[in-house]
């Protein structure tokens, strides 16, 4: 949801761009008479001055009239020399397209696209910018004939560029990360005839399963809280909250109770906010928004998904829509690519490392320009074979892009489980009789577990390094006694696995609720072997954390019995890694993972963001490891090199 920003309004604009932001109120915005968009800072935009260009494009700004006369605004970007036809390609955003952006986007995400030569159409959608109507974000999906939402919105603006835009050839490709993703697949609903592919990038799915908001019913507490603060000023501007401090820890940890935020520091209520905390459970608010219930289920339009494994906004989303729409795939047009990237690292820079990592290859560069930009140069224009897998996925640590006829695939692999056992060992080897004690420790929620090394900053920080903080090492959280840590001996040969990943846990509590985090992670060894910023460096592979009141049901949360041992099955989603010759693998368990996930209280009350002061005390869990309480990480282990 989020890329790197700066504290200015129009930075942070530019950072939000390629983020989904998520319910505020409805924004109205004033009939336009001309064209104009409202700046990120507040202040007019005027329309573009006739005969602007950006490198050999030249722009020009439309207003499309809508079914019900609302009219949207649009940049209508082409090539300056072309000669015929052209297709349309589309993003459509509630962020703008101010023109300093698309002048870095142009040499940066539109690079390989605007070369092979396309008329690009940005457009603002309903009551953002320069476009007029009502704003409601994640706009749900009408029900009658005469109601309007993205799906008919975008028709109807496909409708009139294919009859109004010289020079286009009829066909019309749409795209965007994020937002522009989810925009991109609510555009398949009930798809214009002229819509001949689109590719959904980085959309969410649930706000309370795995996307931006929740996690497994988990509030991901530092995110939710600069969002709602960041945008609900009057619906237009963006200004971060400003916390006075170095460490967000800190801060977060001195509050109280946390329905109360908004008022305690902005001085009202924040609907954004107190969404939150009239929906702490899985309620019909939540299912209403999940993407893939809204799109057909047969696929229409040719889709091309695309994730990245260290997503650390919207992961679960794209994976998630890829699974739902193969139920319907009769025809072979869903497609997903998942390759070694931050939210939206694919459209930026040349990919080439993540954090220290060194991938091997200018993988973003790749993506765009073999996979994007021929996907889109086939569907559009007709041109050039379709020589796309089914799943196209980079292979962590073997930095290698895989082929697979399926995701997850199902041939040449088989399914392992990593057992925990006593002293620390992991192992594909089940428990022994002799293993029967638990480990356990000591969670307290005034000494929570930090997800990065402190000081922690704001997320819309200047100099943010949020966009990477899955590349951090996870050495100094094992030191802790409140994290629990197994690895294996040095392998003696490479593990290559790839697929689902999920946790299976027997665990128990002395409170009456408890969080559990889990962490699959790659060890490198500590010697001259690897590069010396790697000696000894915990990567993180695969990661989540479960809430445990909804062992049972998201919807119908209950207190656990203090003292009773259960089993929870835990998703961690997916990966593609080689665990190489020499390296370890290892798990680490915790149960607080703060401030970018609130503090379970361990007393079970009604609504966690309710919870005062007192309700919170520590409580010591267990993690079982013995022959019939066998905790484990089912993972799908390659039997046959590709």
């Amino acid at each position: 949801m989020y890329a790197t920003a700066k504290t200015n309004s129009l930075s942070l604009g530019l950072a939000l761009a390629m983020a989904l932001v998520w319910p505020p109120a409805p924004v109205v915005a004033a009939p336009k008479a001309a064209i104009a968009a409202v700046a990120v800072d507040g202040s007019e935009a005027t329309a573009l001055p006739p005969g602007t260009r950006i490198g050999d494009y030249v722009g020009e700004d439309v207003m499309i009239p809508m079914r019900d006369g609302v009219r949207l605004h649009a940049q209508v970007w082409r090539p300056v020399d072309a000669k015929g036809v052209l297709p349309i390609l589309m993003q459509r955003s509630p962020y703008g397209f101010e023109l300093e952006r698309l002048k870095k986007s142009f040499v940066g995400e539109y690079r390989e696209l605007s070369q092979e030569g396309f008329i690009f159409v940005f457009q603002d959608i309903r009551g953002r910018f320069g476009s007029e109507g009502e704003f409601v974000m994640l706009r749900p999906m009408v029900t009658g004939a005469a109601g309007i939402d993205e799906s008919t919105d975008t028709y109807d603006s496909i409708e009139w560029l294919t009859k109004n835009l010289a020079d286009n050839n009829g066909k019309v490709g749409i795209f965007g990360i994020s937002y522009g993703g989810w925009t991109s697949a609510m555009a398949v609903i009930k798809p214009h005839p002229s819509l001949k592919a689109v590719s959904v990038q980085a959309s969410p799915e649930s706000m309370f399963i795995g996307d931006d908001f929740h996690h497994n019913g988990a509030f991901r507490l530092d995110y939710a809280w600069e969002y709602s603060a960041a945008l609900e000023t009057d619906g237009r501007t963006l200004k971060p909250f400003d916390f006075g401090k170095d460490d967000i820890y800190g801060w977060f940890l001195e509050q109280g109770e946390l329905a109360k935020l908004d008022r305690v520091h902005i001085g009202r209520p924040l609907p954004t906010w107190q969404n939150f905390v009239r929906h702490p459970n899985y309620d019909a608010f939540w299912r209403e928004q999940e993407t893939s219930v809204r799109m057909p289920k047969t696929v229409k339009v040719p889709n091309l998904i695309v994730a990245g494994w260290w997503d650390q906004e919207d992961f679960y989303g794209p994976l998630e829509i890829y699974r739902n729409q193969e139920k319907g795939d009769r025809h072979g047009r869903n497609f997903i690519v998942i390759g070694p990237w931050y939210h939206g690292g694919w459209a930026r820079g040349d990919g080439s490392h993540y954090g220290p990592f060194d991938l091997g290859s200018p993988t973003a560069t790749y993506f765009r320009s073999d996979v994007e930009t021929r996907w889109f140069r086939h569907w559009l224009k007709g041109e050039g074979k379709l020589d796309q897998p089914e799943a196209l996925v980079f292979q962590t640590g073997g930095n290698s892009w895989k082929r697979y006829r399926q995701w997850p695939p199902r041939d040449g692999v088989a399914k392992r489980n990593l057992y925990l056992h006593a002293n620390g060992k992991l192992s594909f080897e089940r428990p022994a009789p002799t293993e029967s004690r638990p480990d356990s420790f000591l969670s307290d929620p005034a000494d929570p577990v930090p997800y990065r090394e402190r000081p922690i900053q704001p997320f819309l920080a200047e100099k943010s390094t949020w966009p990477e903080w899955l590349a951090d090492d996870q050495v100094p959280f094992a030191k802790r006694k409140d994290v629990l840590f197994w690895q294996t001996d040095p392998l003696e040969e490479d593990v290559a696995i790839v697929g689902e990943i999920a946790a299976r846990l027997f665990a128990s509590t002395t409170g009456s609720d408890a969080d559990w985090v889990v962490k699959l992670i790659d060890v490198y060894p500590s010697d001259e072997t690897v590069p010396e910023a790697l000696r000894g460096r915990q990567m993180m592979i695969a990661n989540d954390v479960f809430r445990g009141r909804f062992r049972k049901s998201l919807s119908q949360p209950e207190a656990i019995t203090p003292g009773a041992v259960l089993d929870y099955d835990i998703d961690l989603h997916a990966a593609a890694h080689l665990f190489r010759k020499g390296h370890r693998i290892a798990v680490q368990i915790q149960s607080s993972w703060f401030p970018l996930i609130d503090r379970n209280p361990q007393t079970f009350v009604p609504n966690i963001l309710e919870a005062k002061p007192g309700d919170f005390t520590a409580q010591t869990h267990a993690v079982y490891h013995d022959p019939d309480r066998p905790s484990a990480i089912a993972v799908s282990v390659e039997t046959a090199r590709r």
